[in-house]
């Protein structure tokens, strides 16, 4: 059985159409289409069947690609043990949303190049969507993502989930406004009810979160702004044009008042996602130690998050 077109089966369960398969594994409709064919005569039975106009699993190839999860991860996990005290040597691809790179893994770079000068790293920008596509089609080796708490993110089986860190959000407003610091979060948000709201082009959780809260208020926010610069959120609110979510660990800039969200809190969690057996392969081992160190959580807003 051939380990690439078990990962293409797999692809196709993940996704649900040749055209995205394609798409993330770089390749034509028509090879993920032969792939998929060749695997099923092998194993001797159908692994998809008509749907509309389109195809799907039959009962067969789901079951296929469960083990498929659990195959490949194996695979990686043998390959990763063959040599398990190598120094970490080769390039190491690592992608994150803007602050956890600029926070944490810049000075990870700088560490590391001088103490294991055979590690290269290279770093992308990306929202937990794109990081998640990235990794399913082996352009990056870790994805430093993020959720809410009420929001939480969805996780590919074939990924393996370390937690990192967590932090406490609240709302942004102009400084002229305050409200007594006892309020609730549901109070906090009905008081601006009538605001416009600030959202995130890039990630909707941030806005699932916002309509979480409000729903409790009794009110459909109104999402007129959206801002994936946290820079440009402060604008936004020191201008009065709106309102919206900001970490409480944020140095806050002239303007703006920042009201802590309790009952429910509204908490940012981090973690680390890499393919399932290949946490043991020597860089990404020392890059999932590093990212877990406690000097990151010297300051009292950013906690480790628990397993």
């Amino acid at each position: 059985m051939d380990l690439k077109r078990l990962a293409v089966l797999l692809e196709f369960a993940r996704l649900g159409s040749m055209s995205a398969v394609a798409d993330v594994m770089q390749t034509r409709v028509s090879t993920v289409s032969q792939q998929i064919a060749t695997l099923s005569r092998e194993v001797g039975v159908p692994l998809i069947e008509p749907d509309g106009r389109g195809v799907r699993l039959t009962a067969e190839g789901r079951r296929l690609a469960d083990h498929a999860v659990t195959i490949l991860a194996a695979v990686e996990a043998a390959r990763a043990e063959l040599n398990p005290d190598a120094e970490p040597a080769g390039l190491l691809r690592i992608a994150g949303y803007a602050s956890a790179l600029r926070r944490v893994v810049v000075p990870l770079l700088t560490r590391l190049a001088a103490t294991n000068p055979a590690l290269t790293m290279a770093v992308h920008e990306l929202e937990p969507g794109e990081a998640s596509e990235w990794l399913v089609a082996n352009r990056i080796d870790l994805a430093l993502v993020y959720d809410y708490n009420l929001a939480p993110e969805r996780v590919d089986p074939a990924f393996a989930v370390e937690p990192l860190w967590e932090t406490d959000w609240g709302l942004a407003v102009p400084a002229t406004q305050s409200l007594d610091p006892g309020l609730t979060a549901v109070e906090v948000f009905a008081h601006h009810r009538d605001r416009d709201w600030i959202g995130n082009p890039r990630n909707s959780r941030e806005e699932t979160v916002l309509r979480v809260v409000a729903a409790m208020a009794g009110f459909e926010p109104r999402i007129t702004h959206y801002a994936d610069s946290l820079d440009l959120v402060d604008d936004l609110v020191r201008s009065g044009a709106g309102v919206g979510l900001l970490p409480m660990a944020r140095r806050l800039r002239e303007g703006i008042t920042l009201i802590p969200l309790r009952h429910p809190s509204v908490t940012m969690r981090t973690f680390a996602w890499v393919k399932k057996g290949r946490q043991s392969w020597p860089p990404l081992r020392l890059a999932l130690t590093e990212l877990q160190r406690a000097s990151y959580f010297t300051e009292p807003l950013i906690r480790p998050l628990m397993k």
